[in-house]
């Protein structure tokens, strides 16, 4: 076994035992308990393999594949006891992963499964800025997803976010409009991913994920876009564009489902690329 294939290897393992609570921003709070319900999306950044995930018996995310961002799904508050099953060995096959999980009321999120910087998978979960936009500006926000080292992101060719780091997200507010934006090796002119053309809409915020691994040759982009900033919010699904978002300030714990769920997806997607590898 390699070095870097322990190094998977380990990783899995601590994926597996993760615990996490992340903490929410009072705007996206008081959003997402207008219903008494969560809003999370699930980003599926970790190139290689497909999966399914099941709660409760139910067939929650199927065929969930690399680069999938699926769009917010409203959840009940309640327990959840969520399985996770190669793609199409469930629900009556030994799940590589199972765990019962209580989901809080409130909360606007993403869950992202992905590769830390040396390629090892792991899991982060990013708080959405829901709150408002001023006129005629739009949010730009960058997640840095992926296996590669500090990148500077470029809009019309001049940098507006430097030294990003995985697994970081630096956000601003810029006026509505298309911009065209690149990702470079941070302090230098080698683009990594891009250019894309970036249609930012008055009172949106739009997120774009780097992710993927740099040595396999991989990156790519995924952008999502959050509409409403001067109303109830909602969470789209806007393809594969690029685009830039904010430090948020942290108030409750949320989510222990989606938690649980990214964390088995990103140990399982471990222990398959390993076998896949080879190495």
């Amino acid at each position: 076994m390699t070095k870097r294939s322990r190094k998977t290897a380990a990783a899995t393992a601590g994926a597996c035992v993760l615990s996490l609570a992340v903490a929410v921003p009072a705007a996206a709070e008081s959003t997402a308990q207008e219903d008494g319900k969560a809003s999370v999306s699930v980003f599926h950044g970790v190139p290689g393999l497909t999966v399914d995930v099941f709660a409760n018996g139910n067939e929650l995310l199927p065929d969930f594949k690399p680069g999938t961002l699926t769009e917010p799904q409203p959840l009940d508050p309640g327990t959840y006891d969520i399985k996770i099953f190669p793609d199409g060995e469930g629900p009556d096959g030994t799940p590589a992963i199972q765990k019962s999980v209580d989901v809080p009321a409130g909360a606007n999120a993403t869950l992202a499964a992905h590769l830390d910087a040396q390629g090892n998978p792991t899991l982060t979960a990013f708080v959405n800025d829901t709150s408002e936009v001023p006129a005629g500006q739009a949010r730009l926000t960058v997640r840095h997803v992926a296996a590669a080292p500090a990148v500077d992101v470029r809009a019309g060719g001049e940098p507006v976010v430097r030294d990003l780091t995985n697994p970081n997200e630096k956000s601003l507010e810029v006026p509505a409009g298309t911009v065209n934006a690149d990702v470079v090796l941070a302090g230098t002119d080698t683009v990594a991913i891009g250019p894309a053309d970036l249609d930012l809409a008055e009172g949106t915020s739009t997120v774009v994920y780097a992710w993927g691994s740099a040595e396999d040759k991989n990156l790519a982009l995924k952008t999502q876009t959050i509409s409403g900033m001067d109303s109830a919010p909602n969470g789209v699904d806007a393809g594969e564009s690029g685009a830039m978002a904010s430090d948020n300030e942290s108030a409750t714990a949320w989510l222990a489902w989606s938690a649980a769920g990214a964390v088995a997806v990103a140990g399982l997607l471990a222990v398959r690329r390993l076998r896949a590898r080879g190495d």
